[in-house]
């Protein structure tokens, strides 16, 4: 049971304690949820897989989001290009659209990345990259057949799925071509040159397709990117790039300045978006299509990532049209199949469809308002629901390897009744965390469906519990890496 704890303890004299003062009746701002529009997901051809089926729908419940963004549609697992015995192109779209038709089907549309090379079309069918499925990083072997297997992919997209649908997909170009997911020399140059070809070429099938770029890991060549689509003529309807907590500051910002992990994602976001506002184009979209707390100590299978995802929204709000969390799904397989459950992967689901506690979070956080009020504190946000009540997350991050303690806030609100009725859900170590009911079940290598089954059960989110403010006061215990929503009625 979720209980509101009066400060009237003598135990929690050592708490951390908060007092955070909330006015229901002041001035709000437009809160898109710009966290859950749109996430990631391995590789195309996994979206095949009834296990990533499964998940897809099952985070659609919780954060009901509109895009899925995947690598590989191009990787000969796919099909989709071959050459005949004259060495004339060959496409075979039956698995794109497979791979699409699925996507559609559960109301989730694709943001479309266009990687990786298909082997004869490569320059060099030997460029592999270490994942396990061995996608080819090579440019083209000619930009010729580069163009026309684009033009066909576009043109075939627009006859099956018609242009008015196609023109709400994004289409970017590769996947950060600064590192080693791309080795044409030099690697900016060259990939400046690819992303020319590309959007040319979708737009000349039809120029409301959107295309931009450059997917770069760890915020890179945005200037450069932008400053080479104006000098050359070439479109660009959006910018997208990455970047995680773990990253290091040096590599997001070219400094050795010391940025806290739970700091330089959203530091990293305003520093590209000041480089947009800097170009010639300063109003395209940022899309941040690939992002994660930091991982290290397993992290991401634990209570943190919602206390890390809710201070990551309050610092990135207004900065970015679009995050893409990375991943929804542990049905992934950059270092070959998943052997067993929480192994520190990057989804909302572990392997088998366990709810992870960050499955949860998103849940709670789905719940906020569309409208933000202001809160001095960087522990909560404060949002408007459409139905005139309040939305508001709590939290207590802790950072992984970190001893946190128990804090107390306590929510001192105007402009409600005194006595106003409230509803309070959490996730925290006894509240919507598997790990705990996974290790009494002896920690099973490969879960049967039944034990899944009773897993997510036993974890589920309680109903909210209701409760009334106290002289329009609520306090709250907070433990480490508790997220907690508190909703009110209009």
């Amino acid at each position: 049971m979720i209980a509101v704890v009066l400060l009237a303890t003598a135990g929690l004299a050592a708490c951390a304690q908060e007092t955070i003062e909330i006015d229901a009746t002041a001035a709000a701002k437009p809160f898109p949820h710009f966290w859950e529009e749109m996430f990631g997901s391995g590789r195309a051809i996994l979206s095949l897989r009834e296990s990533y089926r499964e998940d897809l729908r099952a985070v659609k419940q919780v954060a009901d989001f509109r895009y899925v963004r995947f690598h590989a549609i191009l990787h000969d697992e796919v099909g989709v290009y071959n050459e005949d015995e004259h060495g004339e192109p060959v496409y075979n779209f039956a698995y794109v659209d497979q791979i699409y038709d699925g996507l559609l089907k559960d109301g989730v549309r694709p943001f479309v990345e266009i990687s990786f090379m298909p082997k004869k079309l490569a320059f060099n069918p030997d460029a592999l990259h270490p994942f396990w499925y061995k996608q080819n990083v090579s440019p083209p072997k000619s930009m010729e057949r580069w163009d026309d297997l684009m033009r066909h992919f576009a043109q075939h997209l627009v006859d099956r799925y018609g242009m008015d649908e196609v023109a709400q997909w994004y289409f970017e170009v590769w996947n950060e071509p600064n590192i080693d997911f791309w080795n044409g020399i030099p690697r900016d140059k060259s990939y400046f040159e690819l992303y020319a070809h590309t959007a040319r070429d979708l737009k000349a099938v039809n120029s409301r397709l959107r295309v931009g770029g450059p997917a770069t890991a760890a915020a890179h060549w945005v200037p450069e990117f932008l400053q080479y689509t104006a000098e050359n003529h070439v479109p660009v309807d959006f910018v997208t790039t990455h970047g995680y907590a773990d990253d290091t500051a040096e590599d997001l910002f070219g400094t050795k300045e010391d940025v806290p992990m739970d700091e330089r994602v959203c530091k990293a976001v305003t520093k590209v978006r000041n480089e947009i506002r800097a170009s010639t184009q300063p109003n395209l979209p940022l899309f941040w299509t690939e992002w994660n707390v930091q991982g290290m100590n397993e992290s991401r299978d634990t209570t943190f990532v919602g206390p890390a995802l809710a201070n990551t929204i309050r610092q990135c709000d207004g900065q970015v049209e679009m995050m893409s969390f990375w991943t929804f799904s542990d049905v992934f397989e950059e270092g070959g199949p998943i052997s067993k459950p929480f192994i520190g992967m990057f989804g909302l689901r572990a392997e088998g469809g366990i709810n992870k506690p960050s499955y949860y979070g998103y849940g709670l956080l789905h719940q906020l308002g569309t409208e933000r009020l202001p809160a001095a504190s960087n522990d909560v946000l404060v949002t408007r629901t459409q139905s005139g009540g309040l939305a508001i997350a709590a939290w207590n991050l802790v950072d992984p390897g970190q001893t946190g303690k128990t804090k107390t806030v306590e929510l001192d609100f105007r402009g409600l009744p005194a006595d106003a009725r409230v509803y309070i859900q959490r996730v925290d170590d006894d509240h919507g965390n598997v790990l705990k009911a996974y290790k009494a079940m002896g920690s099973p290598l490969a879960p049967t469906s039944a034990q899944v089954e009773l897993l997510n059960r036993a974890t589920a989110l309680a109903a909210p519990e209701e409760t009334r403010l106290q002289a329009g006061r609520l306090k709250l215990m907070l433990m480490p890496n508790a997220l907690v929503l508190i909703k009110t009625q209009p």
